[in-house]
């Protein structure tokens, strides 16, 4: 997994400061940008709650050694005054593989996770989870999602609410890749391959069934999961034999889970991680899927459908405009789906919005604002909240002092 602590050297177009947040009237009408209280920070995460509150979390850069995560609510337009979950001095602080925040349904109770470095190794660390029971005002202590008690990567991370007494987690899994000869600290493990699992955890900070889904899958790319009306649902880029990292997904029918199975068949044929993952989403028996692809070297972005609960999907439908970076999200709309990614231009990037409606009818596109191609920017992240869109992001704010902040805005639906 490919690290990137705010202290990092970002790669960053000077001339961005003068064309960020310019755009085509056409494109920017309804876009609202909104006073996010972030000063110093990054990795920004959204999650709107079962009674449809919404959570902004990133995580802030208070000094050149601590970081810390912090949570925020909206009303109306206007953010709360932030709140701290957590701080630490050896986080595992990463562009891609970022925080999150989310609650269990029908209730007041949260729950966070973040990296933690669990050894010496530049890439030994677990994931903490933490838990509050007075929706974000305290957090009780914290404690390790994975329970192999090895050095090693784990990270990913996707929590789903389930119930009053379960959250989904699924996440990749590194204890296999370490050897003996892998305590040096300086390379990724050189043993076994990365894996998929997935638990359960629960408000009394228990976790139960604990299983490995896939047993070789892509290094450092997002993972994704939703509940359908069949159980839930994940997607996840595979690492298949000959090095193909296409989209698969694995349904939970039942008690049991089924086994891995393509979306599409790109034949993405990569010696390496792209640190691109999908995003599925569900509503009854409604799924979505967005995901990122350089198939055949050619760069693109791709919805597909699936009206049975994933047992089957659509033929998939591009939607990019002929040079995206990937980064995608994507939320139900009336009639269709939203999809967000970075689209990539001579000296930067755009943040781009889509309309897809039920029949794979490509609609209008929005321009939400213009960004760096870095790293550091980030993944923008894209969520459906009181017939609005809310999208988070991470601006660079100067290249040389390398600083960074969270940006968020409300689109209107067109």
């Amino acid at each position: 997994m490919l690290s990137t602590h705010h202290s990092s050297s970002l790669v960053y177009c000077t001339l961005l400061s003068v064309l960020l947040f310019v755009a085509c009237d056409s494109q920017t009408t309804g876009i609202q940008f909104l006073d996010t209280p972030c000063e110093l920070g990054g990795e920004p995460n959204l999650h709107i709650s079962s009674s449809g509150k919404a959570i902004l979390s990133w995580v802030e850069y208070t000094n050149d050694s601590t970081d810390a995560l912090v949570h925020a609510s909206l009303t109306n337009d206007t953010w709360s005054t932030p709140q701290i979950v957590s701080h630490g001095q050896d986080w595992f602080v990463n562009w891609a593989d970022f925080p999150s925040l989310t609650s269990y349904p029908q209730q007041d109770v949260l729950a966070a996770h973040w990296l933690q470095k669990s050894s010496v190794g530049t890439y030994d660390y677990d994931v903490r989870l933490v838990q509050s029971y007075d929706g974000g005002k305290t957090w009780g202590k914290s404690f390790v999602l994975n329970q192999d008690g090895i050095a090693a990567e784990h990270g990913f991370v996707s929590l789903l609410p389930i119930s009053k007494q379960s959250l989904f987690a699924t996440w990749l899994d590194g204890r296999y890749t370490k050897t003996e000869n892998d305590s040096d600290g300086h390379e990724h493990g050189h043993g076994g391959a990365m894996t998929l699992r997935a638990a359960f955890v629960h408000p009394d900070n228990t976790i139960s069934q604990d299983v490995e889904l896939d047993s070789k899958v892509c290094d450092c790319c997002q993972t994704s999961a939703a509940l359908t009306s069949n159980g839930v649902i994940i997607a996840y880029r595979d690492r298949l034999e000959g090095e193909i990292r296409d989209i698969s997904i694995i349904r939970q029918v039942g008690f049991d889970w089924t086994q891995p199975r393509r979306v599409f068949e790109d034949n993405w044929e990569i010696a390496g991680c792209p640190v691109n993952g999908p995003t599925i989403i569900a509503e009854g028996e409604k799924v979505a899927i967005a995901w990122f692809t350089i198939a055949q070297d050619t760069a693109k972005v791709k919805v597909a459908f699936s009206t049975d609960a994933g047992a089957t999907f659509s033929e998939p439908i591009r939607i990019d405009e002929g040079n995206p970076l990937g980064r995608v999200d994507i939320e139900f709309a009336e009639e269709g789906v939203v999809v967000s990614w970075l689209e990539n231009k001579e000296e930067w990037a755009e943040i781009k919005l889509q309309k897809v409606d039920n029949t794979g009818k490509i609609g209008e596109s929005k321009l939400l604002t213009k960004t760096s191609p870095s790293r550091a920017s980030g993944f923008p992240i894209l969520e459906k909240w009181n017939n609005q869109f809310l999208v988070a992001w991470t601006e660079i704010l100067d290249e040389e002092k390398e600083t960074t902040k969270v940006r968020t805005a409300l689109v209107s639906d067109w």
